[in-house]
């Protein structure tokens, strides 16, 4: 409708354009004709056209007052002329052209004009109504714009929202992983009070248990000088009674003297005439037998009495009573400074409590005469009821550091400490089979991979943690505490530091690189300082393996494998390397096992002869590396061929460690 509608205004106004271009035109033809000067023709047509002109002039004058006003202008003389010229003539007042005149076609015009005003009008009132909806629809426009405005806000302020909300969500998670790994630190740290708890209990009932053992010994040793002190004044009012009999004084002194023997004599007496209950024979039987071992001797040294003659006057004084002593009772039960040959029974069976063989003391009371006895024996765990390989081989080399007089700095370690290392070193699975072995620091340095079969160790990486702890006690000279547990300064580790470390304090130093989620899976590992510097096949992967870090997560290897290289050192790592390299290289994995020696046939012959019948120990010490050791050299932990237990230089020995059965 709006086109329609302007395309009629848009004809209306060329319309008027073509109206008001026609007068324009004839008032510049009479204009053109009065400036031009010139004398007008008197032929007719320029009269003609002239007339014509004149009257388009005046029809374009519509108002009456115009047209007053214009011939009120008009000079008298063309007025009176025209008029003059008009009224001679007879004027033909049809047109030739169309035959109408001038008053129809004022009228047409007339009635033109009056559509036209009317169609403007329209047009006027269609351009109003298409305003009005202008209007409306920028109205309309301005209150879509404003939504628009509002529903943008709206979108800000959610997404505000958005991202606080992603924040509180992010800082949720920091606080919850905080939380867990403080949960982890707590628990490891409750694990290892309970540890230390646990140990301190262990102790402390081991030194009650000693302390009680040395009780019950003193008890044992009190009884004994009581009843050598009564059979002593037995002895001296025996004496008594014969030295009155002998000078015939008896019958003025009975009454005195049986005074004094009352309370023995009623014992005898009625000892004699009531029944003897078994535990009373049992008795009997051992004072008698104490009786048989009791001696007399002088009054200094305490000698044994090398006469058996009856009892001279003048010998000793009769108020002072013969000294006895009994074997053993001289000298502490554990006087080091006697030889072992010379050692008593009692001496031997307290040695062999505390050295943890408890089971076969009854064994040895019975066998045992002196420290000789076992030294120069044969059949020890014939004699003794020895089932246990490892027991025997702790009683055997304890018998060879007596015997060679030598005494090495392991065996100041006992068993218990063994257990306590087995945790350090990441291996606590294995506490039970050691302690039942007896297995201490002497057994340690000679340990063998059978021992450790036997033990009920045959993983391959525990056999190689076990062999790098040794190392490292060798190294620093079996030194119980050379171990480091507690976490130091991070930022400062050396090699010749990490070879100390714990397993505890290599979950420590995860937790410091970000791999705490990932620390308490090296708990029964066996993963320590030792092993990761010394042992070349160990690497990057082998720990992420150990771990649990699936291969997918490579960042994660990689950055693991960033900090392990910076721990261990660069001339570690090209070691590892190296051996990466080689043609022999085989991975270690968790499922690979150590199988036993193959013994030859001729093996079976002389077994029972042999008293150590296995030398391959799981870490040698050569003549050189002992020889170092010796002369106080520093840690050397710089290399690792040369005094590293893992370059095995016995063929036989690398293929019994080296063959697996996967």
């Amino acid at each position: 409708m709006a086109s329609d509608a302007s395309h009629m205004l848009e004809a209306a106004l060329e319309q008027m354009d073509d109206i008001i271009a026609g007068s324009k035109a004839v008032v510049g033809f009479s204009n053109g004709l009065y400036d031009l000067g010139t004398p007008v023709s008197s032929g007719p047509l320029p009269v003609l056209q002239l007339a014509e002109e004149l009257r388009l002039a005046l029809e374009l004058q519509v108002g009456d007052k115009d047209r007053n006003s214009l011939r009120s202008q008009l000079p008298c003389t063309t007025a009176q002329t025209l008029m003059d010229w008009l009224e001679k003539g007879s004027v033909n007042l049809q047109c030739s052209s169309n035959n109408e005149t001038y008053q129809e076609r004022l009228v047409r015009l007339e009635g033109d004009k009056e559509s036209l005003v009317l169609q403007v009008s329209v047009l006027t009132d269609q351009v109003e109504a298409q305003g009005e909806k202008i209007r409306d629809l920028e109205s309309s426009l301005e209150e879509h714009h404003h939504k628009l405005i509002s529903t943008e806000e709206m979108l800000q302020q959610e997404l505000f929202s958005r991202t606080s909300l992603e924040t509180q969500k992010l800082e949720l998670v920091d606080e919850v992983s905080y939380l867990k790994l403080k949960l982890v630190g707590m628990e490891e740290e409750h694990n290892h009070i309970a540890e230390q708890e646990k140990h301190h209990k262990a102790e402390v009932l081991y030194h009650s248990l000693s302390s009680y053992r040395a009780m019950g010994s003193s008890v044992k040793r009190w009884y004994l000088i009581n009843v050598i002190l009564l059979y002593s004044k037995f002895e001296s009012l025996t004496f008594y009674v014969d030295c009155f009999l002998l000078t015939g004084k008896a019958e003025k002194t009975d009454d005195s003297t049986l005074s004094d023997l009352s309370p023995m004599s009623s014992g005898v007496e009625s000892g004699q005439q009531s029944p003897v209950s078994p535990e009373d024979k049992k008795n009997q039987k051992s004072i008698q037998k104490l009786w048989g071992k009791i001696r007399r001797t002088q009054s200094g040294s305490l000698p044994a009495d090398g006469s058996d003659s009856d009892f001279k006057r003048g010998g000793f004084r009769a108020t002072a009573g013969p000294r006895l002593t009994c074997p053993g009772t001289s000298a502490s039960a554990r006087d080091m400074n006697a030889p072992f040959s010379k050692w008593s029974c009692d001496q031997v069976c307290a040695w062999m409590e505390e050295f943890g063989l408890v089971q076969y003391v009854n064994m040895a009371r019975q066998w045992v005469t002196s420290g000789q006895t076992l030294l120069s024996s044969q059949d020890i765990e014939k004699e003794l009821g020895i089932k246990h390989p490892l027991h025997r081989k702790k009683l055997q080399l304890a018998l060879r550091s007596f015997s060679t007089k030598i005494t090495e700095k392991s065996s100041e370690l006992d068993h218990i400490w063994v257990t306590r290392w087995l945790d350090d070193i990441g291996l606590p699975q294995y506490k039970d089979q050691f302690s039942e072995g007896r297995v201490d620091g002497r057994m340690l340095q000679y340990l063998t991979v059978n021992d450790l079969l036997f033990l009920k160790v045959t993983s391959q990486l525990h056999h190689l943690s076990i062999k790098c702890a040794i190392h490292v006690l060798h190294v620093n000279k079996f030194d119980p505490s050379c171990l480091k547990r507690r976490p130091g300064d991070e930022n400062k580790t050396s090699p010749s530091e990490v070879v100390q470390w714990s397993n505890h304090r290599v979950m420590e130093w995860l937790r410091s690189v970000d791999l705490a989620e990932y620390a308490p899976n090296l708990r029964g590992s066996g993963v320590h300082g030792g092993l990761i510097i010394l042992e070349p096949r160990f690497n990057s992967d082998t720990l992420a393996m150990l771990l649990n870090i699936p291969p997918q997560k490579t960042l994660l290897r990689r950055h693991l494998a960033t900090n392990f290289n910076m721990l261990v050192g660069s001339q570690a790592q090209q070691e590892k390397q190296e051996y990466l390299e080689s043609s022999g290289y085989t991975p270690l994995t968790t499922t690979a096992k150590v199988r036993p020696r193959k013994m030859g046939f001729s093996s079976f012959g002389h077994r029972k002869k042999r008293t150590d019948d296995s030398t391959d120990y799981i870490c040698p010490l050569d003549a050189s590396q002992a020889q170092a050791l010796l002369n106080g050299a520093n840690r050397p932990y710089s290399g690792f061929r040369g005094l590293s237990p893992i370059f095995d230089r016995d063929p036989q020995r690398r293929e019994q460690v080296g063959d697996l059965q996967i």
